[in-house]
């Protein structure tokens, strides 16, 4: 019993490490996620490899090389960074790998980050020198309204509850000062045709909890309309065994 149960641990992590998003332990594990991705193991990984940690995620664990610079690269393409934003706060950075990458695009004053996982939010203070936010897994209550330039999440909200999403899209809307940006990804129902959803079922692997989580487009858009962004543009990235869509807001001014 012991070792299947050693034997489904270690086809969960496989199947998260394929999913695009860094596996961490979390005390406020609201994604199901219950194994993680161990930190010293992976800086040894990294390093020994010549690779920063989070180009070794993409290359060597995901299997995806570059999909994090393109994704920084359409971000780039859609002017996302050329106001040159002075403040960005992150939710879930995990290993950093687009924090790293956003860092070098626009050079902010300030980096706030929301991340559960101790090892990885120590790293990353230490490291980068961003803020780290207490955070209670659904809420950014420690940052004042409209004071952050740009708020983005990459491969978060494809990994918890609905509710957890939309508590933080309210949120984000309510940090991001007017004129600023709002960037996330979810996997929507442009990620889902049938042969999407035939890969899903059949190559996903038994999945954990509420990953992988669809969420309708039509309901981002809607709601963050209410709350005074509108959607400026929108692409699809590479996630596990397909896709996901990274939308882009901007806050009325």
């Amino acid at each position: 019993m012991q070792a299947a149960g050693k034997a489904l641990k270690s086809g969960a992590k496989r199947l998260l490490g394929r999913a695009g998003f860094d596996i961490v332990r979390s005390s406020n594990n609201r994604g199901g996620v219950d194994d993680f991705l161990p930190f010293e193991a992976t800086m040894r990984a990294a390093r020994a490899a010549g690779l920063s940690v989070g180009d070794h995620i993409d290359q060597v664990m995901n299997g995806t090389p570059g999909a994090t610079q393109s994704t920084i690269d359409e971000l780039r393409a859609l002017g996302v960074f050329a106001g040159r934003p002075t403040s960005v706060l992150e939710i879930g950075p995990g290993s950093g790998r687009y924090l790293e990458k956003t860092l070098k695009e626009c050079s902010p004053e300030r980096y706030e980050i929301y991340e559960t996982a101790a090892p990885w939010a120590d790293y990353l203070v230490e490291t980068f020198g961003v803020v780290a936010r207490p955070t209670a897994g659904s809420s950014l209550a420690p940052t004042p309204d409209a004071s952050i330039d740009l708020v983005q999440a990459h491969k978060v909200f494809n990994t918890v509850t609905f509710l957890c999403a939309s508590r933080y899209f309210l949120e984000m809307a309510r940090v991001t000062r007017p004129g600023g940006r709002i960037v996330f990804d979810v996997m929507t129902e442009t990620c889902l045709d049938p042969d999407a959803v035939r890969t899903w079922a059949t190559q996903g692997g038994e999945g954990h909890g509420s990953y992988p989580a669809a969420l309708p487009r039509r309901t981002c858009v809607d709601l963050f309309a209410t709350l005074g962004c509108t959607l400026e543009a929108s692409f699809v990235a590479p996630m596990g065994v397909a896709t996901t869509e990274v939308l882009v807001f901007g806050k009325a001014a």
